[in-house]
């Protein structure tokens, strides 16, 4: 008798264990904490009830400042962010020597010049001052719209990450001021126009109708400045966040994404394969450059 009771309660904790390490993330849990620089909008709510169907419990961590959530996650302190296009996280990696990888793309955030005092680019005076993002990546591409707007010319082979000092003709002698990418609308009333990222702008109440001018978010240009999932190298194949990745798919995700953000950002569905094809090109590009 006692025999048959000691083998029903090694049975239990085999069965205890069995379940209990099944279906976890890599942090142990279906507990899954995600690194975001904005958590307002009714998609993420959409996002989190359905993981929850699944058995997931998202956790958003909010950050205000781009390089944290990137330092968060190669620290172990969150299981994915999602924040950041391939621009930027190739220039993360390339700095800090870390190994983050996507998993899955969100959006397209289509780049703005946004103004309170003038309606078009021509009305800008000579001699103004034009905020940009100051991190490498949104430095370089908010140049880049300033250059297609017609206000600058920057020179030959800059590549993605041109900085002020890359500019090779400035007829309106504008004074380019490089502030953190969340305090680009806040500056608006201090200088002539400001480049703000959409995402940022809807936050701020901002319209991309709003802006005087901006880039082409169905453009093969714009690949770069695709928004992605990310994780460490070693959560590649984790299935419970490659299922928060699907997920971000569902049409009532994307409705939610239309509309929080007033039909400016666009949610592209690009394989993880492809996607960490364009950020190995980033990367060999930057490196290449500092030769």
């Amino acid at each position: 008798m006692r025999k048959k009771v000691q083998l029903f309660f090694l049975f239990a904790l085999f069965c205890f264990i069995l379940v209990g390490c099944s279906g976890k993330s890599a942090s142990g849990s279906n507990h899954v904490k995600i690194g975001v620089t904005g958590s307002d909008g009714q998609y993420w709510n959409i996002i989190k009830e359905r993981a929850k169907e699944e058995g997931i419990e998202i956790e958003l961590v909010e950050f205000s400042d781009y390089t944290l959530p990137n330092k968060a996650l190669a620290n172990g302190e969150l299981d994915v962010n999602s924040f950041q296009h391939l621009a930027f996280l190739s220039q993360f990696i390339v700095e800090n020597e870390v190994d983050i990888k996507p998993i899955g793309s969100t959006i397209v955030a289509p780049m703005g010049l946004y103004s309170e005092k003038f309606k078009t680019t021509e009305e800008i005076p000579n001699g103004s001052t034009i905020a940009i993002p100051n991190d490498p990546a949104n430095t370089g591409r908010g140049l880049k719209v300033l250059e297609k707007a017609g206000l600058l010319k920057l020179k030959e082979g800059v590549g993605l990450y041109p900085t002020p000092d890359d500019i090779a003709e400035n007829p309106k002698e504008l004074e380019i001021m490089t502030v953190v990418a969340q305090q680009t609308p806040r500056v608006l009333p201090d200088v002539a126009a400001s480049i703000i990222n959409s995402g940022i702008a809807g936050q701020a109440g901002l319209l991309l109708d709003d802006a005087i001018f901006h880039d082409d978010p169905h453009s093969e240009d714009t690949r770069p400045y695709l928004n992605v999932f990310a994780v460490r190298s070693e959560d590649i194949d984790n299935e419970t966040y490659k299922k928060i990745a699907e997920i971000y798919q569902e049409e009532r995700v994307i409705e939610a994404v239309k509309e929080d953000s007033n039909g400016a950002n666009i949610v592209v569905d690009i394989p993880a394969e492809e996607l960490q094809k364009t950020l190995d090109q980033l990367i060999e590009d930057i490196e290449a450059g500092k030769q």
